[in-house]
Protein backbone atom coordinates (compact mmCIF):
# COMPACT_ATOMS: atom_id res chain seq x y z
CA UNK A 1 0.00 0.00 0.00
CA UNK A 2 1.96 3.41 -1.06
CA UNK A 3 1.00 6.60 0.26
CA UNK A 4 1.93 9.81 -1.35
CA UNK A 5 -0.06 13.03 0.06
CA UNK A 6 -0.05 14.26 -4.27
CA UNK A 7 0.54 13.40 -7.25
CA UNK A 8 1.61 17.21 -8.29
CA UNK A 9 4.73 16.78 -11.29
CA UNK A 10 7.63 16.48 -9.16
CA UNK A 11 10.01 13.84 -8.13
CA UNK A 12 8.48 12.04 -5.67
CA UNK A 13 5.29 11.34 -8.02
CA UNK A 14 8.08 10.42 -10.93
CA UNK A 15 9.45 7.58 -8.53
CA UNK A 16 5.51 6.25 -7.98
CA UNK A 17 4.95 6.19 -11.73
CA UNK A 18 7.96 4.52 -12.60
CA UNK A 19 6.77 1.18 -9.41
CA UNK A 20 3.83 1.67 -10.80
CA UNK A 21 4.57 0.45 -14.12
CA UNK A 22 7.75 -2.14 -13.43
CA UNK A 23 7.08 -3.72 -10.43
CA UNK A 24 6.77 -7.24 -10.48
CA UNK A 25 2.93 -7.70 -10.64
CA UNK A 26 2.87 -11.44 -10.18
CA UNK A 27 4.80 -10.70 -6.85
CA UNK A 28 2.98 -7.67 -5.59
CA UNK A 29 0.01 -6.77 -5.49
CA UNK A 30 0.86 -3.04 -5.38
CA UNK A 31 -2.12 -0.08 -4.60
CA UNK A 32 -1.49 3.50 -4.52
CA UNK A 33 -3.16 6.05 -2.14
CA UNK A 34 -3.11 9.78 -3.20
CA UNK A 35 -4.89 12.91 -2.03
CA UNK A 36 -5.20 16.09 -4.60
CA UNK A 37 -3.15 18.99 -5.68
CA UNK A 38 -3.56 22.41 -4.43
CA UNK A 39 -4.32 25.49 -6.55
CA UNK A 40 -1.47 26.18 -9.01
CA UNK A 41 -0.05 22.17 -9.27
CA UNK A 42 -0.45 20.37 -11.87
CA UNK A 43 -1.10 16.84 -11.92
CA UNK A 44 1.01 13.90 -13.17
CA UNK A 45 -1.17 12.86 -16.09
CA UNK A 46 0.60 9.55 -16.60
CA UNK A 47 -1.48 7.84 -13.67
CA UNK A 48 -4.43 7.50 -16.10
CA UNK A 49 -2.23 4.46 -17.90
CA UNK A 50 -0.70 3.08 -14.75
CA UNK A 51 -2.00 -0.45 -14.45
CA UNK A 52 -2.43 -0.49 -10.77
CA UNK A 53 -5.34 0.57 -8.47
CA UNK A 54 -5.17 4.13 -7.87
CA UNK A 55 -7.64 5.00 -4.63
CA UNK A 56 -8.31 9.23 -3.63
CA UNK A 57 -8.03 9.48 -0.35
CA UNK A 58 -10.56 12.59 0.30
CA UNK A 59 -8.71 15.29 2.84
CA UNK A 60 -5.41 13.92 1.67
CA UNK A 61 -3.16 17.01 0.39
CA UNK A 62 -0.47 19.24 1.19
CA UNK A 63 -1.76 21.82 3.17
CA UNK A 64 -2.19 21.36 7.24
CA UNK A 65 -6.50 20.88 8.07
CA UNK A 66 -7.15 19.53 11.40
CA UNK A 67 -10.80 18.43 9.63
CA UNK A 68 -9.34 17.04 6.08
CA UNK A 69 -6.64 15.44 7.94
CA UNK A 70 -8.85 13.62 10.57
CA UNK A 71 -11.27 12.30 7.49
CA UNK A 72 -8.07 11.24 5.72
CA UNK A 73 -7.10 9.65 8.55
CA UNK A 74 -10.14 7.82 8.74
CA UNK A 75 -10.23 6.50 5.58
CA UNK A 76 -7.12 5.15 5.18
CA UNK A 77 -7.56 2.88 8.82
CA UNK A 78 -10.73 1.66 6.81
CA UNK A 79 -8.88 1.22 3.68
CA UNK A 80 -6.09 -1.00 5.81
CA UNK A 81 -8.62 -3.20 7.30
CA UNK A 82 -10.33 -4.10 3.86
CA UNK A 83 -6.76 -4.43 2.02
CA UNK A 84 -4.25 -5.77 5.23
CA UNK A 85 -1.10 -4.94 3.38
CA UNK A 86 1.82 -6.65 4.08
CA UNK A 87 3.93 -3.10 3.25
CA UNK A 88 2.83 0.82 4.07
CA UNK A 89 5.13 2.61 2.17
CA UNK A 90 4.43 6.19 2.80
CA UNK A 91 6.18 9.44 0.71
CA UNK A 92 6.11 13.30 1.53
CA UNK A 93 5.78 13.93 5.30
CA UNK A 94 1.93 14.67 5.34
CA UNK A 95 1.27 11.27 4.35
CA UNK A 96 4.06 10.04 6.29
CA UNK A 97 2.36 11.50 9.00
CA UNK A 98 -0.81 10.02 8.37
CA UNK A 99 -0.18 6.58 6.95
CA UNK A 100 2.53 5.99 10.24
CA UNK A 101 -0.47 6.70 12.47
CA UNK A 102 -3.07 4.74 10.48
CA UNK A 103 -0.87 1.84 10.14
CA UNK A 104 -0.62 1.99 14.23
CA UNK A 105 -4.52 2.34 14.56
CA UNK A 106 -5.85 -0.43 11.73
CA UNK A 107 -3.12 -2.94 13.68
CA UNK A 108 -3.20 -5.03 10.69
CA UNK A 109 0.82 -6.13 10.69
CA UNK A 110 2.58 -4.13 8.36
CA UNK A 111 5.83 -3.09 8.05
CA UNK A 112 6.29 0.38 7.39
CA UNK A 113 8.49 1.83 5.25
CA UNK A 114 9.07 5.66 4.79
CA UNK A 115 10.81 8.11 1.96
CA UNK A 116 12.46 11.12 2.62
CA UNK A 117 13.02 12.19 -0.98
CA UNK A 118 14.67 15.27 0.52
CA UNK A 119 14.16 17.40 3.69
CA UNK A 120 12.27 19.89 5.44
CA UNK A 121 15.78 20.88 7.82
CA UNK A 122 16.56 23.73 5.54
CA UNK A 123 14.99 26.24 3.42
CA UNK A 124 11.48 25.54 4.23
CA UNK A 125 10.12 26.73 7.68
CA UNK A 126 11.10 29.18 10.11
CA UNK A 127 12.94 27.88 13.11
CA UNK A 128 9.67 27.36 15.58
CA UNK A 129 8.70 25.46 12.44
CA UNK A 130 11.18 23.46 11.65
CA UNK A 131 11.71 22.59 15.18
CA UNK A 132 8.06 21.14 15.18
CA UNK A 133 8.92 19.01 12.26
CA UNK A 134 12.32 17.87 13.69
CA UNK A 135 9.96 16.98 16.43
CA UNK A 136 6.87 15.21 14.80
CA UNK A 137 9.51 13.25 12.47
CA UNK A 138 11.76 11.81 16.00
CA UNK A 139 8.54 10.92 17.42
CA UNK A 140 7.12 9.39 13.74
CA UNK A 141 10.73 7.34 13.14
CA UNK A 142 9.94 4.12 16.10
CA UNK A 143 6.81 3.74 14.02
CA UNK A 144 9.28 2.85 10.82
CA UNK A 145 10.91 -0.26 10.35
CA UNK A 146 12.57 1.36 7.11
CA UNK A 147 13.78 4.82 6.43
CA UNK A 148 14.21 5.28 2.83
CA UNK A 149 16.36 8.39 1.64
CA UNK A 150 17.38 9.30 -1.99
CA UNK A 151 20.93 10.09 -0.54
CA UNK A 152 23.68 9.48 1.82
CA UNK A 153 23.76 13.35 2.82
CA UNK A 154 19.81 13.28 3.07
CA UNK A 155 20.86 10.52 5.91
CA UNK A 156 23.11 11.98 7.56
CA UNK A 157 21.31 15.00 7.75
CA UNK A 158 18.36 13.61 9.42
CA UNK A 159 20.62 11.37 11.74
CA UNK A 160 22.22 14.82 12.99
CA UNK A 161 18.87 15.85 13.40
CA UNK A 162 18.20 13.31 15.92
CA UNK A 163 15.52 11.57 13.55
CA UNK A 164 15.71 7.34 13.38
CA UNK A 165 18.61 5.04 14.03
CA UNK A 166 21.46 4.52 11.61
CA UNK A 167 20.58 0.51 11.34
CA UNK A 168 16.60 2.09 9.97
CA UNK A 169 17.94 3.74 7.19
CA UNK A 170 18.12 2.85 3.59
CA UNK A 171 19.37 4.78 0.74
CA UNK A 172 17.78 4.06 -2.72
CA UNK A 173 18.51 7.17 -5.44
CA UNK A 174 16.06 8.33 -7.77
CA UNK A 175 15.25 6.26 -11.03
CA UNK A 176 14.75 8.36 -14.09
CA UNK A 177 13.50 7.21 -17.62
CA UNK A 178 13.80 10.47 -19.99
CA UNK A 179 11.90 10.36 -23.28
CA UNK A 180 13.57 10.46 -26.81
CA UNK A 181 15.78 13.39 -26.50
CA UNK A 182 15.74 15.56 -30.36
CA UNK A 183 18.14 17.21 -32.06
CA UNK A 184 19.36 20.70 -30.27
CA UNK A 185 18.23 22.32 -33.84
CA UNK A 186 15.06 20.69 -33.69
CA UNK A 187 14.59 21.67 -30.06
CA UNK A 188 14.84 25.27 -30.01
CA UNK A 189 12.90 25.57 -33.22
CA UNK A 190 10.03 24.05 -30.95
CA UNK A 191 10.50 26.13 -28.17
CA UNK A 192 10.92 29.86 -30.74
CA UNK A 193 14.34 29.80 -29.36
CA UNK A 194 17.67 31.46 -31.53
CA UNK A 195 19.44 28.48 -33.54
CA UNK A 196 23.22 30.18 -32.48
CA UNK A 197 22.64 31.98 -28.88
CA UNK A 198 23.86 30.65 -25.82
CA UNK A 199 20.91 29.20 -23.98
CA UNK A 200 20.74 28.48 -19.79
CA UNK A 201 17.53 26.13 -18.68
CA UNK A 202 16.04 26.04 -15.06
CA UNK A 203 13.76 23.19 -14.79
CA UNK A 204 11.45 22.91 -11.61
CA UNK A 205 8.85 24.27 -9.21
CA UNK A 206 8.64 27.43 -9.01
CA UNK A 207 9.20 27.74 -5.05
CA UNK A 208 10.75 29.61 -2.25
CA UNK A 209 13.49 26.99 -1.65
CA UNK A 210 14.16 26.36 -5.21
CA UNK A 211 15.07 29.85 -5.24
CA UNK A 212 13.99 31.25 -8.94
CA UNK A 213 14.68 35.22 -7.63
CA UNK A 214 18.41 34.05 -7.64
CA UNK A 215 18.42 32.29 -11.12
CA UNK A 216 16.71 35.98 -12.26
CA UNK A 217 19.91 37.48 -10.24
CA UNK A 218 21.94 34.65 -12.14
CA UNK A 219 20.91 35.80 -15.81
CA UNK A 220 21.25 39.55 -14.94
CA UNK A 221 24.97 38.87 -14.40
CA UNK A 222 25.58 36.73 -17.20
CA UNK A 223 23.71 38.73 -19.48
CA UNK A 224 26.64 41.45 -18.56
CA UNK A 225 29.35 39.21 -19.95
CA UNK A 226 26.91 37.79 -22.85
CA UNK A 227 24.56 39.89 -23.93
CA UNK A 228 22.84 37.24 -26.52
CA UNK A 229 22.16 34.55 -23.66
CA UNK A 230 18.66 33.61 -23.60
CA UNK A 231 17.12 32.02 -20.68
CA UNK A 232 13.74 29.63 -20.73
CA UNK A 233 12.02 28.62 -17.31
CA UNK A 234 10.26 25.21 -17.26
CA UNK A 235 7.84 24.98 -14.39
CA UNK A 236 5.40 26.46 -12.45
CA UNK A 237 4.06 27.01 -8.88
CA UNK A 238 3.29 30.01 -5.88
CA UNK A 239 5.54 31.90 -7.32
CA UNK A 240 4.95 32.29 -10.94
CA UNK A 241 3.65 35.99 -10.55
CA UNK A 242 6.49 37.25 -8.33
CA UNK A 243 8.92 35.95 -11.44
CA UNK A 244 6.93 37.72 -14.07
CA UNK A 245 7.58 40.71 -12.53
CA UNK A 246 10.92 40.33 -12.10
CA UNK A 247 11.99 39.64 -15.29
CA UNK A 248 11.77 43.56 -15.79
CA UNK A 249 14.15 44.59 -18.20
CA UNK A 250 15.37 41.26 -19.01
CA UNK A 251 12.11 40.20 -20.73
CA UNK A 252 13.50 39.87 -23.97
CA UNK A 253 16.06 37.44 -22.91
CA UNK A 254 13.55 35.05 -20.37
CA UNK A 255 11.11 33.25 -21.60
CA UNK A 256 8.60 31.58 -19.11
CA UNK A 257 7.26 27.99 -20.81
CA UNK A 258 4.86 26.72 -17.54
CA UNK A 259 4.66 23.07 -17.26
CA UNK A 260 5.45 20.85 -20.30
CA UNK A 261 5.55 17.39 -20.57
CA UNK A 262 8.66 16.92 -23.10
CA UNK A 263 11.02 18.36 -20.38
CA UNK A 264 13.70 16.48 -22.74
CA UNK A 265 12.52 19.09 -25.74
CA UNK A 266 13.95 21.75 -22.82
CA UNK A 267 17.05 19.61 -21.88
CA UNK A 268 17.68 19.51 -26.12
CA UNK A 269 18.11 23.28 -26.49
CA UNK A 270 19.95 24.34 -23.79
CA UNK A 271 23.56 24.71 -23.35
CA UNK A 272 23.65 24.47 -19.34
CA UNK A 273 20.56 23.65 -17.11
CA UNK A 274 21.52 25.92 -13.42
CA UNK A 275 19.77 24.85 -10.03
CA UNK A 276 19.87 27.46 -7.86
CA UNK A 277 17.89 26.16 -4.59
CA UNK A 278 18.43 26.22 -1.06
CA UNK A 279 18.07 23.08 -0.40
CA UNK A 280 17.79 19.40 -2.41
CA UNK A 281 17.34 15.91 -2.53
CA UNK A 282 18.62 14.18 -5.13
CA UNK A 283 17.10 16.73 -8.06
CA UNK A 284 15.83 14.81 -10.73
CA UNK A 285 16.11 17.93 -13.32
CA UNK A 286 19.90 17.38 -12.76
CA UNK A 287 19.50 13.74 -14.07
CA UNK A 288 17.35 13.88 -16.64
CA UNK A 289 19.79 16.93 -17.87
CA UNK A 290 22.86 14.74 -17.67
CA UNK A 291 21.43 11.85 -19.62
CA UNK A 292 20.07 14.50 -22.51
CA UNK A 293 23.94 15.03 -22.33
CA UNK A 294 23.04 18.94 -20.76
CA UNK A 295 26.19 20.17 -18.28
CA UNK A 296 25.02 21.35 -15.20
CA UNK A 297 25.72 23.93 -12.56
CA UNK A 298 24.28 24.19 -8.94
CA UNK A 299 24.34 25.35 -5.88
CA UNK A 300 26.46 22.00 -3.78
CA UNK A 301 23.38 21.42 -1.02
CA UNK A 302 21.16 18.28 -0.25
CA UNK A 303 22.97 15.46 -2.24
CA UNK A 304 23.49 17.16 -5.36
CA UNK A 305 27.28 16.46 -5.38
CA UNK A 306 25.88 12.75 -5.71
CA UNK A 307 24.30 13.10 -8.90
CA UNK A 308 26.71 15.71 -10.23
CA UNK A 309 30.41 14.92 -10.37
CA UNK A 310 31.94 18.25 -10.29
CA UNK A 311 34.52 19.20 -12.76
CA UNK A 312 33.57 16.12 -14.93
CA UNK A 313 29.37 16.29 -14.82
CA UNK A 314 29.40 19.63 -14.51
CA UNK A 315 29.82 22.62 -11.92
CA UNK A 316 28.91 23.29 -8.48
CA UNK A 317 28.77 26.31 -6.54
CA UNK A 318 27.90 27.90 -3.16
CA UNK A 319 25.27 30.13 -3.56
CA UNK A 320 26.92 33.13 -4.14
CA UNK A 321 25.24 34.86 -6.91
CA UNK A 322 28.29 35.67 -8.68
CA UNK A 323 29.95 32.25 -8.64
CA UNK A 324 27.07 30.65 -10.57
CA UNK A 325 27.26 33.40 -13.03
CA UNK A 326 31.43 32.69 -13.43
CA UNK A 327 30.79 28.75 -14.13
CA UNK A 328 27.78 29.17 -16.15
CA UNK A 329 30.10 31.87 -18.11
CA UNK A 330 32.50 29.57 -18.43
CA UNK A 331 30.52 26.44 -20.27
CA UNK A 332 28.67 28.83 -22.62
CA UNK A 333 32.14 30.20 -23.67
CA UNK A 334 34.00 26.74 -23.95
CA UNK A 335 31.98 24.62 -26.13
CA UNK A 336 34.47 21.60 -26.39
CA UNK A 337 34.30 21.47 -21.52
CA UNK A 338 30.63 21.38 -22.00
CA UNK A 339 30.90 18.75 -24.82
CA UNK A 340 32.89 16.48 -22.48
CA UNK A 341 31.44 17.18 -19.71
CA UNK A 342 27.72 16.41 -21.35
CA UNK A 343 28.83 13.11 -22.25
CA UNK A 344 30.59 12.41 -19.18
CA UNK A 345 26.69 13.79 -17.98
CA UNK A 346 25.14 10.98 -19.57
CA UNK A 347 27.27 7.96 -19.15
CA UNK A 348 26.96 8.68 -15.14
CA UNK A 349 23.58 9.31 -15.16
CA UNK A 350 21.99 6.35 -17.41
CA UNK A 351 24.42 4.01 -15.64
CA UNK A 352 23.93 5.17 -11.86
CA UNK A 353 20.23 6.60 -12.04
CA UNK A 354 18.06 4.92 -14.32
CA UNK A 355 14.15 3.75 -13.61
CA UNK A 356 15.12 -0.08 -13.95
CA UNK A 357 17.83 0.37 -11.07
CA UNK A 358 14.90 1.96 -8.75
CA UNK A 359 12.72 -1.06 -9.31
CA UNK A 360 15.83 -3.62 -8.58
CA UNK A 361 16.26 -1.69 -5.45
CA UNK A 362 12.45 -1.30 -4.32
CA UNK A 363 12.09 -4.97 -4.89
CA UNK A 364 14.51 -5.83 -2.78
CA UNK A 365 13.83 -3.86 -0.26
CA UNK A 366 10.19 -5.05 -0.07
CA UNK A 367 11.90 -8.82 0.17
CA UNK A 368 13.64 -7.93 2.92
CA UNK A 369 11.25 -7.14 4.91
CA UNK A 370 8.93 -10.40 5.10
CA UNK A 371 8.35 -11.33 8.37
CA UNK A 372 8.65 -7.67 9.73
CA UNK A 373 4.95 -7.47 10.61
CA UNK A 374 4.47 -5.47 14.11
CA UNK A 375 1.33 -7.78 14.91
CA UNK A 376 0.29 -11.31 13.93
CA UNK A 377 -3.45 -11.60 12.53
CA UNK A 378 -5.38 -14.65 11.77
CA UNK A 379 -8.26 -13.49 8.75
CA UNK A 380 -9.85 -16.56 7.40
CA UNK A 381 -7.02 -18.66 8.33
CA UNK A 382 -4.41 -16.55 6.54
CA UNK A 383 -1.26 -15.23 8.41
CA UNK A 384 -1.02 -11.70 7.21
Amino acid sequence: MEIIARMNVGGPATQVVGLCERLNSEEFDHRLYTGHTDGGESDHLRLRDVAVPVHQVPGLGRSIRPSDDYHALVHLVRAMREFRPHIVHTRTAKAGALGRAAAGLARVGSARVHVFHGHLLHGYFSPARRRLYVQAERFLAPMSDRLVTVGDRVRDDLLAAGIGRPEQYTVIPPGVRLGPVPTREAARDALGLPPDAPVVAYVGRLTRVKRPDRFLAVAGEVLRSLPDCRFVVCGGGELRKDVEQDIGPMRDSVRLLGWRRDVETVYAAADVVLLTSDNEGTPLSLIEAGMAATPVVSTRVGSVDEVVRDGHTGLLATTDTGELASHTVRLLSDQALAHRMGESARRWTTASFGVERLVADTEALYRSLRGASRYRHTSKGTNR
